[in-house]
């Protein structure tokens, strides 16, 4: 009897943590985002970090120098490559915030995606300083960011 007992609790904490994970993954939006064009993504994450206390700039969709995004806060500036994919951002989204960077005289450079990085891109941007920003990170960034969730209800609707 005891032995069901703890196959029991172990199979009720095994589905409360899938729950819970179930749950995250709802209020982060992320189910919405996954469905954003390029541009609604770009806008999305502006607004995501007004709301967080940034300065935002969206750049002009053509010819942004590899910036999708200018934040500044506190006087730091930091350029955003925004990479709304279904596949792995590679080396090509580095290059290019990196590049931003300079010609946008800023102090950091960050690519942000709703996926994840191949192996390179990772090497790269570590080399380099550039603040790689993955689906997990994202979706930690909408969970505890409760107005961002509803930012993201409000471009889908």
């Amino acid at each position: 009897m005891e032995g069901f007992i703890v196959i029991f609790l172990v199979i009720l904490a095994m589905v409360g943590a899938r729950y819970q994970r179930l749950e995250r993954l709802r209020n982060s939006g992320i189910a919405e985002i996954d469905k954003m064009s390029g541009a609604e993504f770009e806008n999305y994450l502006g607004q995501l970090f007004r709301i967080l206390g940034y300065r935002v700039e969206v750049t002009q969709t053509s010819g942004d120098y590899g910036a999708d995004l200018i934040l500044t806060k506190e006087g730091n500036r930091i350029v955003v490559q925004a990479k709304r994919y279904s596949k792995n951002v590679g080396l090509k989204a580095v290059q290019e915030v990196q590049s931003a960077r300079a010609h946008y005289a800023a102090a950091e450079a960050w690519v942000i995606t709703n996926s994840n990085f191949t192996g390179q891109a990772v090497v790269l941007a570590q080399s380099n300083g550039v603040k790689l920003i993955s689906r997990e990170e994202l979706i930690s960034l909408c969970v505890h960011n409760e107005k961002g969730h509803r930012t993201i209800r409000t471009l889908v609707s």
